[in-house]
């Protein structure tokens, strides 16, 4: 429903987006200036909500029913702080004051009086976008409370996951506990290829945050100088290339879930302040001085085990307990018997509609083929072989050779490890061997090794030859 702004009443403006179930979720707009008159407008739309202008006047408090309150005093700051004095606050309802000023003291100031926060525009459009829309997330699940819960979208959670082996369910049983509980973070541990993401995202659509992101972020791709500042966000002027404000995933994933992959790369002297961010739900931003609220699931994820890092001191023993009070652990495909075939059929009837390709039916050399074969890469491993053998062979058809060739197999050539030779030319090559086997997945060659990546990485050169002693200092 549009409409035009009468001052004076309660106008409704922005789009009536299908709601879940139906639900209507607005959030009120308290003109104190006229100010970004038209940005409640773009904020509505995109958030399938109902926002309500209201003037200064006319408000005796904080409306009933609502997501949240944005006091709009672009140039009229002082209004808001008298506003905020003036009027009862529901802690249920945040109120968001929305100016032009951008300087510290001011957000401290607004917040001293009763404020969840100050936003000053146009620096702070995205992040105040992310805070109404968590608002309007926790509004709209409230008010879908029944006795019924969400069982349905519980039910159909797991839909994607393909299999039937007991290990499995073991697990999937486990995960449908945590799902109606909003604050259940976890920790998944599984082998690389295992479906940790895929889980992840299941226990997100699954549970009460569905309507709020869900945020991935790889802890091992980001550059180790640059992981506090995409996570927790940074000020303006932080550091040399900081020429404006930017919201971290944190604030990102406010009222959603946010997934920590390949948790053990996270560096040392960043995981106290990961740590008091899970414990009290705050963030500071590089180069803040506010600390900022943030409801967030935080779902973590490793491929090797965490407690053995915790030994070994790269992992802070204090940050394991509190990721891992619900551990989720995914089973190997070579230990899902008859998923394998399960989970191939599925992957290929995608596989064949993406390519526009008939779907290759089964014979039993294939499946018997890949019942035998280890998967040291798991569902990713069958992912690329079928798409491998089904480009690579006639349509209708699944050839064997392209599906597993020889090097793939689990009859390795002759001669791949050399014996007799000198010891750090077996090394590498055996560890040029590992590689191979995953797929060139340093981190999980390095865990069937038992040695750190960087061992790794030097055993096997850039070059691919082995580094041979000099006479000079021997044996290493």
């Amino acid at each position: 429903m549009q409409s035009t702004a009468v001052f004076g009443t309660w106008v409704l403006l922005g789009s009536k987006g299908p709601n879940v179930r139906g639900a209507l979720v607005r959030f009120v707009v308290v003109r104190l200036s006229e100010s970004f008159a038209d940005v409640w407008h773009q904020l509505a739309a995109g958030l399938d909500a109902e926002v309500q202008i209201l003037p200064a006047a006319d408000t005796h408090g904080v409306p009933p029913a609502v997501s949240a309150v944005l006091l709009a005093a672009g140039g009229a700051e002082r209004e808001a702080l008298d506003w905020l004095d003036r009027h009862d606050t529901c802690a249920d309802v945040p109120i968001f004051v929305v100016g032009a000023d951008p300087g510290r003291r001011m957000t401290a100031q607004v917040m001293g009086h009763g404020a969840a926060d100050y936003f000053a525009l146009p620096e702070d459009i995205e992040i105040l976008r992310n805070a109404i829309g968590a608002a309007v997330a926790r509004h709209r699940q409230q008010s879908l409370h029944d006795p019924m819960g969400n069982s349905e979208d519980e039910m159909n959670a797991f839909t994607e996951i393909v299999g039937e082996s007991p290990s499995l369910k073991a697990v999937l049983l486990r995960a449908a506990r945590l799902l109606p509980h909003a604050h259940g973070n976890a920790l998944i541990v599984g082998e690389t290829g295992t479906g940790k993401e895929l889980l992840a995202r299941a226990i997100h659509k699954g549970g009460p945050r569905r309507a709020a992101p869900f945020v991935p972020v790889n802890c091992s791709a980001l550059p180790a100088n640059l992981i506090e500042s995409e996570l927790f966000g940074h000020e303006k002027g932080a550091f040399t290339d900081a020429h404006a404000a930017k919201p971290g995933l944190f604030e990102i994933a406010d009222g959603g879930t946010l997934l920590l992959d390949e948790i053990s790369a996270f560096p040392v002297d960043l995981q106290a302040k990961l740590l008091r961010a899970l414990e009290d739900h705050e963030i500071r931003r590089v180069g803040g001085t506010k600390s900022r609220k943030v409801d967030v699931r935080v779902i973590a994820a490793a491929n090797e085990d965490l407690a053995g890092a915790v030994q070994r001191g790269t992992f802070r023993q204090d940050l394991y307990f509190r990721l891992s009070v619900v551990t989720l652990v995914l089973p190997p495909l070579r230990e899902r018997g008859a998923d394998v075939g399960l989970i191939a059929d599925h992957l290929l009837a995608s596989l064949a509609a993406r390519h526009g390709l008939p779907v290759p039916s089964f014979n039993g050399d294939a499946r018997r083929a890949l019942l035998e074969h280890a998967w040291p890469g798991n569902i990713r491993e069958l992912k690329n072989a079928l798409e491998r053998a089904l480009l690579l062979s006639l349509p209708g058809e699944l050839s064997l050779t392209e599906l597993l060739p020889a090097a793939a197999q689990n009859h390795p050539a002759a001669g791949v490890i050399p014996f007799p030779a000198h010891l750090d030319t077996i090394a590498a090559a055996a560890g040029r061997a590992m590689l191979e086997a995953c797929e060139g997945n340093v981190s999980e060659a390095a865990r069937r090794l038992n040695v750190s990546r960087r061992r790794l990485r030097r055993l096997v050169q850039p070059n691919g030859e082995s580094r041979e002693p000099s006479p000079a200092t021997g044996t290493r």
